[in-house]
């Protein structure tokens, strides 16, 4: 049978005509191949090739000119023409490689053209964002980058924020990079004469942004888009005190499961959330995650909001480190309340 498979395979070449017409017998095989190498066949003796092993080498011959893999005769390694090695195969009748070599190929995730996941670290991490994939690019190109250490700001007499919250239903999601609260319309900002509606809040720990160099314990960054696209974030950096009941409100309806949302059985106002002092700095950024898209308005409360050890400790349980590294700040133009 094994004779047969090998046979079929290379059927065109003429070299197993005789040895079908003599029954499968290998050795009239041997001497048809010998014979079409120009040679006579010869009895067994010291030097013979087994007429297996030789259909093996006609069989890797006509497979773009291979050859038998000297090192296990139940191989065949195919050469490519352009001069590379093809991965060994088993032969007819061989078994397959141990789970253990395969494991080895298995190793190596790159080789399979797999792209990691965007993360916090490693492989994903934020050094190789713009390569990860096309549109990511600007997380690595781009020029006016968040977060920055927000220092040497011009005090100026700023606008104040005018903030439009009022006390709304919301959703918790733990969409595997932080915790995302989805408020109902309704809630928005108005600054330089544009009105911005509340998408969605978040938490990053630490800080992302620093002042003076300074990190803080947690932030919660409230994302807000106007009629034309555009974003403006409100940063409120949170360091330990006394515990928040915006913060614990939040941590009461955690989803058990990732990527799930638990629709909240009672409504947040956000204005609780915000220092008493409204002085901000402001500068123009970007997204501080994937695509890291630009043009995002900042503006970074200038007083911390409390929240207790043990809130701070329920967010790092579920993650330790999401914050983005400091970007260049490349001679931005930062503002500060007088």
């Amino acid at each position: 049978m094994r004779l047969s498979v090998a046979c079929l395979a290379i059927a065109l070449s003429g070299v197993c005509q005789t040895a079908l017409a003599a029954g499968g017998s290998a050795a009239p095989a041997a001497a048809a191949s010998a014979a079409a190498e120009g040679s006579a066949a010869v009895p067994a003796r010291k030097g013979f090739q087994d007429p297996m092993e030789r259909l093996r080498e006609r069989l890797a011959q006509k497979l773009s000119g291979g050859k038998v893999d000297g090192s296990d005769p139940g191989l065949v390694r195919v050469v490519n023409r352009g001069g590379g090695t093809g991965p060994a195969t088993p032969a007819a009748g061989t078994s397959a490689p141990s789970g253990s070599a395969q494991r080895e190929r298995r190793a190596d995730t790159h080789a399979s053209g797999e792209v990691p996941r965007w993360d916090y670290q490693g492989p994903g991490g934020p050094a190789h964002w713009g390569q990860l994939k096309p549109e990511f690019a600007t997380c690595t190109s781009g020029k006016r980058q968040s977060p920055i250490d927000i220092r040497d700001g011009i005090k100026v007499q700023l606008d104040p924020v005018q903030f439009d919250y009022r006390a709304s239903a919301f959703r918790v999601i733990d969409n595997g990079y932080t915790v995302q609260v989805d408020v109902e319309a309704g809630n928005s900002i108005t600054v330089l004469g544009r009105r911005y509606e509340l998408v969605q809040f978040h938490f990053h720990r630490p800080s992302e942004e620093r002042v003076d160099g300074r990190q803080f314990a947690l932030v919660t960054h409230l994302v807000h888009r106007a009629e034309d696209g555009r974003l403006a974030v409100v940063a409120v950096l949170l360091e330990p005190g006394r515990a928040h009941p915006i913060v614990q409100a939040v941590w009461n309806n955690l989803p058990l499961d990732r990527s799930e949302d638990v629709a909240a059985r009672t409504s947040l106002d956000l204005n609780a959330l915000l220092p008493e002092d409204r002085s901000y700095f402001t500068y123009m950024g970007s997204l501080t995650t994937p695509p890291c898209t630009e043009g995002v308005l900042w503006m970074v409360m200038r007083q911390p909001v409390p929240v207790s050890p043990e809130q701070i400790g329920i967010f790092a349980r579920l993650y330790p480190m999401n914050a983005r590294p400091i970007q260049q700040a490349s001679g931005r133009l930062i503002k500060e309340s007088d």
